[in-house]
């Protein structure tokens, strides 16, 4: 069975351990940290492999709500709040579910299974790229960066380019937040080829990737 690594973040030391209770209750789920707030959770997603996240909104300094809109897609949330008008804003932002305090561990279990068929599917260490009528088995490691040209994008491996029809949104959902960020509308990189940041650029060895100022903050944290 596919391990999912988890992160609860909640300033509220009693819902912390409410939903560490019910984790630990689920052979699937691996607990890899708790966060009073999200500062301390980037932390964490810095020094783990994180595939869900059990976020509070209503928090001080950063909502979480706020935070959501920083982490990467892959990495799925399930919002934990006493109140119910956050709803529509946490299913906008594509949460996985959004659990309304005093949480049930019913209602928890409904939540993660919806987590496991997804985190399954991310846990491969190859990606199938579909080019034309071929078909390129590639390796995530093999993947410098990738590049979005309206309704097409590159994979850059070193020497070797592969041209897909399909949008960046799409490919960033399936990806694996543990080794790819976006970093610009129209660039996703490979955290592991990441060699320095020189201004609003990332340096990839010779390669120079611009960085929007949207996710300038969030690459400065996650990887220096």
């Amino acid at each position: 069975m596919t391990s999912i690594n988890c992160i609860v973040v909640d300033d509220e030391e009693l819902a912390r351990a409410l939903l560490i209770t019910y984790v630990e209750k689920l052979d699937f789920l691996n607990l890899v940290g708790e966060a009073e707030n999200p500062l301390e959770a980037l932390q964490l997603m810095k020094e783990h492999s994180v595939d869900l996240l059990f976020l509070d909104i209503q928090m001080p300094e950063i909502k979480g709500t706020d935070f959501a809109k920083m982490v990467n897609a892959n990495t799925k949330i399930i919002f934990t709040t006493a109140y119910s008008q956050y709803a529509l804003e946490g299913y906008e932002l594509n949460a996985v579910d959004y659990l309304l305090k005093p949480i049930t561990f019913e209602r928890f279990v409904t939540a993660v299974n919806k987590v496991k068929t997804n985190v399954s599917t991310e846990k491969s260490d190859t990606i199938t790229i579909k080019s034309g009528y071929d078909l390129h088995k590639v390796k995530y490691d093999d993947i410098l960066y990738v590049v979005s040209d309206s309704e097409y994008v590159t994979f850059h491996m070193g020497d070797k380019k592969i041209i897909s029809n399909q949008r960046l949104k799409t490919l960033e959902q399936e990806l694996p937040s543990s080794m790819f960020m976006r970093v610009h509308r129209s660039y996703i990189i490979n955290k592991n080829s990441v060699t320095g940041l020189k201004g609003r650029d990332l340096l990839l060895s010779d390669v120079v990737i611009p960085v929007s100022d949207s996710y300038y903050d969030m690459v400065k944290e996650e990887l220096f």
